[in-house]
């Protein structure tokens, strides 16, 4: 049933019939640790997300809830670490119907972590698990995720979280479920970089959690508009507009550079979802709020120019405008700095594609000639689909003498035959 079958995807297989649903029906309450999988198994079937209270069940306590939270963390990223859960955690799909906590449900759900048996924590170990975490998100960038991701889920699982049970000042508490935030949101991205969509899914709602028990809107807006990327590249735009005005809408207090970041995104879903005049008018706003942006202080390492333009390449995309797609991805290929060598890969690949199918094989071929220069380093599952496309849609050019060059050079770089 369908329970069982969410059970068994987080890693908490259970064995209920039909005789549990008759008893649940006549009033009995279903054990904590199937509750989860109830809501999401309704969820599911009724494609919108369903509460606690909507299905009968009692909210969880705030002590209760926040040590769930912790715990809920140490399981999954044991999951992610032991490679004979790999196929499960592969099976487990991407939902649109995910019951996402509203920010006033998880401020401050867990401020007051009982205290376990761990040494007490200051701001020297925050600062650690921040420098790691930013020490992964550069492995990310230039190498790709797939060796990055294990390394992260260790870390959480043996470190960060034992931080998280310390004794500690609440402000030192907060800054330590702030970094963990960050980090759970980090390791949803390189899940998602690997087509782990179920997986990304679990870590994205425990950063949220973990932001909200830290107070911490900007990890929250950044990983609901993390989940709206990944909705939209999935091709779910009603569902990706969602979380990206969810994103909007949690960030009243948002400086320039963080309102672009979130306009952009919604630009690309609402451009996926056919709303056109709704598109152009948030990427508008991006572009005026970036140009604030950049007039105050230029950031390397978050979103500059180069992302604007990428998401300009993919509103126009979806409104069918090729050429000034095609436009828009070479001017962000030629902003981005040489360190995204993933991002680079992929979107090289992206580019590619967009120009072929304009007719244009001999620019095509040239920039797929230099996503391959650095391709052989990258370890990336979405590098590895563009680059896997290329092969399948220049093998009917394979006359061509340029054509037939490049992917000869795909073969001897490992490219991945397309299936």
């Amino acid at each position: 049933m369908a329970v069982n079958r969410v059970g068994t995807e987080s890693g908490r297989p259970t064995r209920y019939d039909e005789s549990a649903v008759k008893h649940w029906l006549q009033g009995t309450v279903p054990r904590k640790e199937a509750r989860a999988s109830i809501l999401e198994s309704l969820s599911r079937r009724l494609c919108r997300p369903v509460t606690h209270g909507e299905a009968g069940l009692p909210r969880p306590e705030s002590g209760e809830t926040q040590r769930v939270a912790v715990h809920g963390l140490v399981d999954l990223g044991r999951q992610d670490m032991d490679p004979s859960r790999r196929s499960v955690l592969g099976a487990a799909l991407f939902s649109v119907a995910l019951t996402i906590p509203d920010w006033p449900d998880v401020v401050g759900r867990a401020e007051a972590f009982a205290a376990g048996e761990v040494t007490r924590i200051g701001y020297g170990e925050v600062d650690m698990v921040t420098q790691m975490t930013e020490r992964v998100s550069e492995l990310d960038d230039q190498f790709g995720g797939r060796h990055a991701r294990p390394m992260a889920a260790a870390f959480l699982v043996n470190t960060v979280a034992g931080y998280l049970h310390a004794q500690a000042p609440s402000a030192v508490r907060k800054r330590m479920l702030s970094a963990a935030a960050d980090l759970c949101y980090l390791t949803g991205y390189m899940a998602v970089d690997e087509g782990l969509h179920g997986l990304a899914q679990s870590y994205y709602l425990k950063a949220l959690e973990l932001a909200g028990a830290a107070d911490d809107h900007l990890t929250y807006c950044t990983t609901l508009r993390g989940m709206s990327v990944q909705a939209v590249d999935l091709g779910h735009g009603n569902h990706a507009l969602r979380l990206a005005d969810a994103a909007a809408a949690a960030s009243p207090q948002a400086g320039p550079r963080m309102q672009a970041f979130l306009a952009g995104q919604q630009a690309h879903a609402a451009a996926q979802s056919g709303e056109r005049d709704r598109a152009l008018r948030h990427m508008k706003e991006a572009e005026r709020a970036m140009d604030i942006a950049e007039s105050q202080t230029k950031a390397f390492g978050s979103y500059d120019p180069s992302s604007l333009m990428y998401h300009e390449a993919q509103v126009q995309h979806e409104l069918g405008n090729a050429a000034g797609s095609v436009k828009a991805m070479q001017e962000s290929n030629e902003l981005r700095h040489s360190l995204y060598r993933r991002a680079r890969v992929r979107h090289l690949g992206l580019t590619a594609e967009r120009q072929l199918a304009v007719g244009h094989l001999e620019a095509a071929i040239a920039t797929w000639h230099e996503a391959l220069d650095d391709y052989p380093v990258v370890q990336s599952g979405r590098c590895d689909e563009r680059m896997k496309e290329m092969v399948s849609v220049l093998s009917p050019h394979a006359a061509n003498r340029r054509a037939k060059a490049l992917l000869e050079r795909a073969g001897a770089a490992g490219v991945p035959s397309a299936a």
